[in-house]
């Protein structure tokens, strides 16, 4: 039995980082797939807030955060570098203002008084930025996949899914191209395995 434990969301943004992160750095760890309607009672246990990812470790504890589990992931082993190739402004604006507006557009009946298109245009403004960085690079820091690309790219995989035709029609070759190289890498078709729910016993 492996001493590290991740409870993991398939579909959930954070724990796609986590999980790829993971996957990199060649740690074992046990995957406990969580229904979040019915979330295992070891887990809230170890982390009353109730959402994942949430990684438990003999070393690390409890981590919460998806970068947090990132970052210890990668500072034990990482084989293509993830960790020089960080951009904490490009970070805190995906998991900030981008992140704001991505779930006001897909999800607008949960919020009172949004507009979507509102949102949309506006979560737009922030691809834009990647656009322009991806003008001068195939990724966001350089030639080649860093921690900034897996980090931020789930989010915008989410953000194009609500609505790939209106997506295309904005015109971001760029975010396009880095995005189907991402998606369609061998790490993110192992980590997007589907996993039963995991219960005790």
């Amino acid at each position: 039995m492996t001493e590290a434990i991740l409870y993991s969301f398939r579909r959930c943004p954070y724990a796609m980082r986590a999980r790829m992160a993971l996957h990199v750095s060649g740690l074992a760890y046990e995957h406990r797939e969580v229904v979040l309607r019915d979330k295992p009672p070891e887990m809230l246990e170890v982390s009353p807030k109730g959402t994942v990812p949430v990684f438990v470790d003999a070393e690390a504890g409890v981590l919460e955060e998806s970068l947090d589990i990132m970052r210890w992931a990668l500072r034990h082993r990482d084989p293509e570098n993830w960790l020089k190739r960080q951009d904490d402004e490009l970070l805190a604006a995906n998991d900030g203002p981008f992140k704001h507006h991505l779930d006001r557009y897909k999800y607008s009946t949960r919020y009172d008084g949004v507009d979507p298109e509102e949102h949309g245009a506006k979560a737009v403004e922030h691809l834009r930025v990647l656009e322009e960085r991806l003008t001068m690079a195939p990724y966001l820091c350089g030639e080649i996949r860093g921690f900034t690309d897996i980090a931020v790219f789930p989010f915008v995989r989410q953000f194009v899914n609500a609505d790939k035709a209106w997506f295309a029609a904005q015109q971001l070759e760029g975010v396009t191209a880095w995005l189907k190289s991402l998606t369609g890498s061998d790490l993110f078709t192992v980590v997007m395995a589907k996993h039963e729910q995991w219960k005790a016993g």
